[in-house]
């Protein structure tokens, strides 16, 4: 950790970590936990630690009176001390290189235990070579795991990067505005967290899924520019990049166009990256959404390898395999990717791969390899050589191909990317990758049944409003995702600001007269008082701290996270109400499904 610069307290001259050679000779006193202590009877050595650093104290019938040495002898792991003395220079024999204090010790004239400590249910000390505990165990007693040097500087730095967010927006005419979080339901995407009102009793708020609505109200009221560091909770399934509460930093302004968003955003990030040593040239290259679908499967590429999808629709057209002839004539396309040396993949390695295409949907995946005999495989064995030629498939190499709708193909070979990246251990063309993602549809099309991409708020691309009725699915917005490494860390658009549009799209999505007004009238009302064009962006607070110090969980960079169940398993939440609270509220509990007590783990 770095030397935290806070002045003195009563109760220390300074913290910890700052302590060099050039301090030799001070009188210092200084407090902490007990991180490690080697007792060698005559003399006594303790880490002691805060969140700048640690540092050695000795203790030593020389330098420490009798009163404190005998107390010395009776602290443990993770009490809290206080000690004063002298700094002095280790002999060259006892530096330790592995600290940055390592060159110096404060030799102890007298300790005051502050506080005595319970034995600890897990290690806060852990040697390189030591596995952590359990993460549930670790989430149990997380007062003791926030104590982890790395959980600290992930904290540490995720305050600094809202800080640099702050002073950033700040620079550039943002004004920050709390909105509720008692507010009302609203159809976002997710399953809302509802609070029951005790003055209303039978009424219920809901707790945002984000700060959206009010945004655009605020740009209604002439705000013009407005951020948050907002607070966003949504009840819907979990896993290690989701939580149901989190952060984002919201962004909305009036008069832009995309280009303005997208630029404030690459300098925003820009100067989050100068903070936490993240490389983010500007401007961030652009691809269309149906480009990047088409390309990657994915509209959230990871572009730090630069394996691409080929059609070869055409190229197949005369091959004589029925799977590959029946999905072409019910209107699919034939589609995969050539790996120049991937003959070398065994077929438990391919076998690998296909797991992963099948996760994502697909009944199969279809293959080809070629040797100096020929074409072999599910696939190959149906190619001529002159077939084997027209796809690029070479002596050496292999194929990977899906059949079929896009709808399915795309995902498929976006999940069999990830695979061949992982199998082939292919090489990565840069460290930091970042991309927007644009035009994505207005609208998502499943069985025949619309559903808003984003949120039903997106401003249509204007050459295709006419086409909202007639052919919804083909609309694109003036949508726009931002994309690091193959992680989503942000969603925006320019709204809609008219009040007839936005009725437009809702009575698309199904919504009749009377539910746009019981759901959206208050918008709708903004809407009519005059509203500018405006628009805006969120990105994941939590996601960006999580990429950017490269943790394999989101619960890395919260300090009290949920489990994947739902729970708070340090505090013990949720927890059945009492009956009096139900009383007050008017309430009686239904009691659950057994068939529904099953949880996934933490």
């Amino acid at each position: 950790m770095s030397e935290v610069q806070i002045e003195q307290t009563g109760l220390r001259s300074r913290m910890v970590g700052g302590l060099r050679p050039e301090h030799e000779g001070e009188m210092l006193v200084l407090a902490g936990w007990v991180h490690r202590r080697r007792d060698l009877g005559g003399l006594l050595f303790v880490d002691l630690r805060d969140r700048s650093g640690l540092v050695q104290v000795s203790f030593g019938p020389d330098w420490t009176d009798g009163a404190s040495m005998d107390r010395a002898h009776g602290i443990g792991h993770e009490d809290v001390i206080r000690v004063e003395g002298v700094v002095a220079a280790r002999p060259d024999g006892a530096r330790n290189d592995d600290m940055a204090t390592g060159g110096v010790e404060l030799r102890v004239k007298t300790l005051e235990i502050l506080s005595n400590a319970r034995t600890p249910e897990i290690p806060v000390y852990q040697a390189p070579e030591d596995e952590l505990p359990s993460e549930e165990l670790r989430l149990q007693h997380r007062v003791l795991d926030l104590r982890r040097a790395e959980l600290q500087e992930k904290l540490i730095l995720r305050h600094k990067l809202v800080l640099a967010a702050r002073n950033y927006l700040d620079r550039n005419g943002f004004v920050e505005v709390e909105t509720p979080i008692l507010t009302k339901a609203t159809p976002e995407g997710a399953r809302d967290y509802l609070v029951p009102s005790r003055v209303h009793k039978g009424e219920f708020y809901a707790l945002p899924q984000s700060p959206q609505i009010y945004k655009q109200v605020l740009m209604v009221a002439g705000f013009d520019r407005y951020f948050q560091i907002a607070r966003c909770f949504r009840d819907e399934d979990l896993r290690a990049d989701r939580q149901p509460e989190f952060t984002q930093i919201d962004v909305e302004a009036s008069f832009v166009e995309v280009d303005d968003v997208l630029g404030w955003m690459e300098g925003l990030i820009a100067a989050l990256a100068e903070v936490s040593a993240v490389d983010a040239p500007i401007p961030f290259p652009r691809l269309s959404w149906k480009e990047s679908m088409e390309r990657f499967g994915s509209d959230r590429p990871d572009l730090r390898y630069e394996l691409e999808i080929e059609d070869w629709t055409k190229a197949t057209a005369d091959l004589d395999f029925g799977v590959i002839r029946s999905q072409v004539e019910a209107g699919g396309r034939v589609r995969g990717f050539r790996l120049e040396g991937g003959g070398r993949l065994s077929r438990r390695e391919i076998d690998g791969i296909e797991k992963a295409a099948k996760a994502a949907g697909a009944p199969g995946l279809l293959w080809g390899k070629r040797s100096e005999e020929g074409a072999s495989g599910p696939l190959g064995k149906f190619m001529s050589d002159e077939q084997a030629d027209r796809i690029g498939l070479h002596v050496g190499d292999l194929v990977l191909v899906s059949a079929g709708k896009d709808s399915l193909t795309s995902p498929t070979l976006s999940a069999v990317r990830d695979a061949v990246i992982d199998a082939l251990e292919l090489p990565r063309v840069r460290e930091h990758a970042w991309l927007w993602v644009t035009d994505f549809p207005v609208f998502d099309e499943e069985d025949g049944v619309l559903a808003a991409s984003h949120h039903p708020f997106v401003m249509p691309h204007p050459d295709d409003i006419a086409d909202l009725e007639v052919d919804p699915a083909s609309v694109r917005g003036t949508a726009y995702d931002m994309v690091y490494n193959g992680t989503e860390f942000g969603s925006g658009s320019i709204r809609i600001h008219e009040p007839e549009l936005q009725r437009r799209i809702l009575r698309v999505l199904g919504l009749g007269e009377e539910e746009i007004e019981t759901k959206f009238g208050f918008l709708l009302d903004a809407l009519s008082a005059g509203a500018p064009p405006h628009g805006g962006i969120a990105l994941g607070m939590d996601r960006i701290v999580q990429r950017f110090t490269d943790s394999p969980s989101l619960r890395d960079t919260v300090a009290f996270p949920k489990t994947t169940a739902a729970r708070a398993l340090f505090e013990g939440a949720p927890t059945p109400p009492g009956e009096s609270a139900l009383d007050e509220l008017g309430l009686q509990l239904k009691a659950p499904d057994p068939q529904e007590r099953g949880e996934p783990e933490a």
